[in-house]
């Protein structure tokens, strides 16, 4: 119970840096706002540990566009709706451009998508440059606090990169320079992820820095480069990083129901981030879950409910239904706390030990190793209540498929790993043009990525726009 204080104290406080140095009220990419004579200085947030955890707390905060990048819930709903996840119900809005492939550069979710994760970038680079060469921190302080910034900025650059392409690397606070940044190639970006994600691994330890999973330790760092070298193709790395998490028996797939997958201090959780506040927990829940006998405004597609098989705990878990003039209409519900004295308390997960499984199982396929891939997919069927895949374990591109539909159904409504997969083409059934056609009309290999918001482009004229928009 003192830890779990702690942890709390350390969120709360950090409100400090949000009211110094975020950008909740700019639009400019890199725009400082003024500092009012009234707020503290810039050094006395990093005067001493004490004032630099402050600032950290600030970075991690789950509040929608203060802290945390993706506490509005915005990435889950448009990766959902360009996948064949969710459709919605909001017609007088911009996100049915997402389902329908008809984005456009001045869509207000195209905005957030790239503001917020800047502004957390500019909180984490503020974070690396106060800390660094600051001779009042000791050096294993500001070695844990570098690897954690380091892994939270990769993953900024890691859902970037995957939803826009190219994109402008920005690794300091100077704005003279950050304002005129051209878009950086993907490989370049992917680059400085593993150049970051490489960095950590040297400098974070298993142990988390504050008792429960809330900020990085090694294992998330190893989660995300995991995750990356599977996208790179790079098979023999993403097993191995994949394999030295699960060979640490730090964790362990929450047991039955459910439900406990993403309560706060879950078992599976790599990481996550405690998510209550005054008014809600998690946005997922307030976006999702209908407010009494209400049409939800985002639903759960045909094609995700008919690709879970009878008797998968995962559809009867993880997703809700609501009857509404006689008809059954179905929602995300992985996590269940509409509001903020719902109990138990769930946290914000970002990596989860059934997301490296499956990481490894991939990997695994692609090196040939089909028996050891079946293995570590059938872990996670069993915790749904299901037997083992029949896939042909003499054929790769039967237990790829295998792989596939596990991701799709375990790691459904989770940081976009649907929209991310389909659009990676790891086999010619599972490729965005293959399902998205046969399901929906309007996907072209132009809307793979989104388009770099006008705002934008407006105030920085080295920005290139992705092809097929204007």
């Amino acid at each position: 119970m003192k830890t779990r204080s702690f942890n709390k104290n350390i969120f709360s406080a950090g409100y400090v840096l949000i009211m110094v140095s975020i950008l909740a009220s700019c639009k400019k990419l890199v725009e400082i706002p003024a500092n009012p004579p009234s707020f503290i200085t810039r050094e006395q947030q990093f005067a001493d540990s004490t004032s630099v955890m402050s600032v950290v707390a600030g970075v991690y905060t789950y509040n929608q566009s203060k802290g945390f990048g993706y506490s509005d819930g915005n990435f889950t709903i448009a990766t959902g709706l360009s996948a064949d996840e969710l459709s919605t119900t909001q017609g007088a809005s911009d996100q049915p451009q997402f389902y329908n492939y008809s984005l456009t550069p001045i869509n207000s979710s195209i905005i957030s998508l790239w503001q917020y994760p800047y502004q957390g970038l500019y909180q984490v680079n503020d974070v690396l440059e106060g800390i660094a060469n600051n001779d009042k921190l000791s050096t294993s302080f500001v070695n844990q606090i570098t690897g954690e910034m380091k892994v939270l900025r990769a993953l900024y650059y890691f859902n970037l990169v995957n939803i826009f392409g190219g994109v402008p690397l920005v690794t300091s606070t100077d704005y003279r320079v950050n304002s005129r940044l051209p878009r950086a190639s993907v490989d370049a970006v992917y680059t400085q992820i593993v150049a970051d994600l490489s960095d950590a691994l040297s400098k974070l330890s298993p142990d988390y820095p504050s008792g429960a999973r809330y900020r990085p330790n090694l294992y998330a760092a190893k989660t995300l480069l995991a995750k990356v070298y599977l996208y790179q193709g790079k098979w023999q790395a993403a097993y191995k990083e994949a394999g030295d998490i699960v060979g640490s028996n730090v964790y362990g797939l929450a047991e039955v129901p459910l439900d406990a997958v993403f309560l706060d201090e879950s078992e599976e959780a790599i990481w996550q981030i405690p998510a209550k506040n005054s008014y809600q927990q998690t946005a997922e829940a307030q976006n999702f879950i209908p407010s009494g006998a209400t049409t939800p405004r985002y639903l759960v597609t045909p094609f995700l409910l008919n690709k879970f098989e009878a008797g998968d705990q995962r559809r009867q878990r993880w997703v809700g239904t609501t009857v509404v003039n006689g008809n059954a209409l179905s929602y995300p519900f992985k996590y269940r706390n509409r509001q903020a004295t719902d109990l138990p308390l769930e946290g914000y997960m970002i990596f989860r030990l059934a997301e490296v499984l499956l990481i490894r199982a991939e990997a695994a396929a692609r090196l040939n190793n089909l028996a050891g891939a079946l293995s570590d997919i059938d872990i996670i069927r069993k915790r749904a209540g299901l037997e083992g895949s029949t896939a042909d374990v003499t054929s790769q591109e039967a237990v790829l498929n295998a792989v596939m539909h596990e991701r799709q159904v375990e790691l459904c409504f989770e940081w976009g790993n649907r929209w991310f997969d389909l659009k990676r083409n790891v086999t010619p059934s599972t490729s965005a043009a293959t399902v998205l056609n046969a399901e929906k009309a309007g996907y072209t290999p132009g809307a793979a990525l989104y388009p770099i918001p006008q705002d934008q482009r407006d105030l920085n004229t080295a920005l290139s726009q992705n092809e097929g928009y204007r």
